[in-house]
């Protein structure tokens, strides 16, 4: 296991400490179980998927589109430069140097560019 240093005063290490933890929460969620169940609550950050962005039903899209979607969130989440000189496939990319919370924000992001609703965010945050 890693270890963290933060650097500041008690607020801003408790600060810190906060938001590592918020984050870590966040993180529990990701397993086969928990994807399955569609009943979980929403109750992350509003502008996330696992937010008030998350209930945001998808409409209008080809099974084509979504593909093309999560391969566009693909190549978007890959290392800077790989963005510059794309390879040909998919299949070409540092899969292993890429986060899976990357490309799921990406792809989220797409989705919502192909339905013609970019940015998808509550009001109050924008």
């Amino acid at each position: 296991m890693k270890q963290v240093y933060v650097v500041g005063d008690k607020y801003q290490k408790a600060k810190a400490a906060k938001q590592i933890l918020e984050a870590i929460e966040g993180l529990e969620c990701i397993g086969a179980n928990d994807v399955q169940d569609r009943n979980r609550p929403y109750s992350g950050q509003p502008w996330t998927s696992d937010g008030e962005r998350g209930q945001t039903l998808v409409e209008g899209l080809t099974m084509r589109d979504i593909r093309d979607c999560l391969i566009l969130a693909f190549y978007e989440a890959a290392p800077p430069q790989m963005r510059e000189y794309p390879p040909k496939s998919v299949e070409d990319l540092p899969l292993a140097e890429m986060a899976l919370e990357s490309i799921s924000q990406s792809l989220g992001c797409w989705l919502e560019r192909y339905m013609g609703i970019f940015p998808n965010v509550p009001e109050r945050f924008k």
